[in-house]
C-alpha cells in the first residue's frame, strides 16, 4: 500500500509539472487527457499523504514499545490504538481508489435502446427509457446527439441510437446494459390487466481511431433510399447507408441525414463502438464468475431491472435493490441506482483482490 501511494504521489506531481509545460498546453488533446487524470487523482492525494504520515508515526510508536523507556511506552499505547483505527478507515477508502481502473471509463458513450417483447407497449416503454437517459444527461450537463431513430407506427420508438459526451460518461452508464422490463396497465387495456413488456439497452464505449483498426476490404457498404413515415425519413436519393463488417457480421444502418456522407460518418462511429464493445465483452467473459453474475456489461440478454407502475417501484435484480421512486427515476434521477451498483461492483473487486 505504502509503495503504491508513494508512486501515486509521484505520478500526480509529474502530471502537474507536465501541465505547466508550454508545449503540452498548446496540444489540446494531450492537455485534456492530463487534466482529466489530474482531476481523478487530485482528491485522493491529501488522504494518501495523511495515510503515509500516520503509518510512519505508527512505526515510530511501535519502535518505542520495543525500547526500555517505560514512561514513553505508556504514552504511545493509547496513541497506537487511535492510529490503527485512523489507518483502517483511510485504507478502506484508498483501496477502492486503487482498484484496477476500467480503461474505457473516461470514454464517451454510444447508447442504444430497442423495444423488445410487448409490441406497441414495448415501443412506448423504449421511449420512456430514452427520455429518462436524456434527462439524466441534462442533469449531468452532458451533451448528446441522436445518431439514428426509428419510430413505431403505433407510438413510441422501435430503436434509438445516440452518442453522449461528457466527464466519465461510460463509467456512469456502463451498468445500464441489459433488458429493462416494465409492468403496467396499457391505455388500451379495458379490463385493467397488468401487461409485461421489455426494452433492451446497450451501452458502448465510444471508440477512437486508436482503439479499432478497420480495414476497407473488411467492409461491405450499401446505399439505399431512406424510408419511413415522411419528413426527414424519406429521400428521393440513395442517401441511406448500410455497413457490414464482414469478419464479425456486425451491421449498422443510418438514414436520418439527407447527406450520404453524414450518414456514413455516423454509421462508422457506431460500427467502431460496437466492435470495441465486442472486445470489452470478451474481457468481461474472461473475468471471474462472481463478477459476471453481478453487473456484467457484456450479457445483453440478462434481465437487469423491472419498472412496476402500479406499485411505483423499480427493482434492480443484480443487487436486489428496490426503490419506491419510479416517477423520480423515470425523470432522470437514476444516480442512486448507479451509485449502488458501483458500490457492489467495488465490493466484489475488493474481495477478489484480497
Amino acid at each position: 500500500m505504502i509503495n503504491r501511494l508513494n508512486q501515486l504521489i509521484v505520478e500526480y506531481e509529474q502530471i502537474s509539472e507536465k501541465m505547466s509545460d508550454p508545449e503540452v498546453i498548446s496540444n489540446i488533446k494531450v492537455y485534456s487527457d492530463l487534466a482529466r487524470e489530474h482531476r481523478r487523482i487530485d482528491f485522493i492525494i491529501p488522504k494518501a499523504k495523511q495515510y503515509i504520515k500516520q503509518y510512519n508515526h505508527l512505526k515510530e510508536d511501535e519502535e518505542i514499545l520495543q525500547g526500555n523507556d517505560k514512561e514513553l511506552k505508556e504514552l504511545v499505547k493509547d496513541e497506537i490504538n487511535n492510529l490503527k483505527q485512523e489507518l483502517d478507515t483511510l485504507e478502506d477508502e484508498l483501496k477502492i481508489f486503487l482498484l484496477p481502473k476500467d480503461p474505457n471509463d473516461d470514454k464517451n458513450t454510444i447508447l442504444e435502446i430497442r423495444s423488445g417483447t410487448g409490441g406497441t407497449e414495448a415501443a412506448l416503454f423504449a421511449e420512456n427509457l430514452f427520455r429518462m437517459y436524456i434527462r439524466f444527461c441534462e442533469n449531468k450537463k452532458w451533451k448528446y446527439e441522436i445518431l439514428s431513430i426509428n419510430d413505431n407506427e403505433g407510438g413510441g420508438i422501435k430503436e434509438v441510437i445516440f452518442s453522449i459526451t461528457g466527464e466519465s460518461v461510460y463509467a456512469e452508464l456502463k451498468y445500464e446494459s441489459g433488458v429493462h422490463r416494465v409492468q403496467r396497465i396499457p391505455d388500451t387495456e379495458s379490463n385493467g390487466r397488468i401487461h409485461t413488456s421489455a426494452a433492451t439497452v446497450a451501452v458502448l464505449p465510444e471508440a477512437e481511431d486508436a482503439d479499432i483498426n478497420i480495414i476497407d476490404k473488411d467492409l461491405k457498404i450499401d446505399t439505399y433510399r431512406a424510408s419511413g413515415a415522411g419528413g426527414q425519413h424519406v429521400n428521393k436519393t440513395e442517401s441511406a447507408i448500410r455497413i457490414t463488417h464482414l469478419p464479425t457480421g456486425v451491421v449498422v444502418t443510418c438514414q436520418d441525414e439527407s447527406s450520404q456522407h453524414k450518414n456514413k460518418d455516423k454509421a462508422m462511429k457506431v460500427l467502431k463502438s460496437r466492435l470495441l464493445d465486442l472486445e470489452v465483452e470478451k474481457i468481461n467473459n474472461e473475468r471471474s464468475q462472481a463478477r459476471k453474475k453481478m453487473v456484467s456489461t457484456g450479457d445483453r440478454s440478462a434481465k437487469i431491472r423491472t419498472y412496476n407502475y402500479p406499485q411505483g417501484r423499480i427493482t434492480d435484480h443484480r443487487i436486489n435493490l428496490t426503490l419506491y421512486k419510479l416517477e423520480e427515476i423515470l425523470n432522470g434521477n437514476i444516480s442512486e441506482v448507479i451509485e449502488s451498483l458501483k458500490a457492489e461492483d467495488q465490493k466484489i473487486q475488493l474481495e477478489e483482490n484480497i
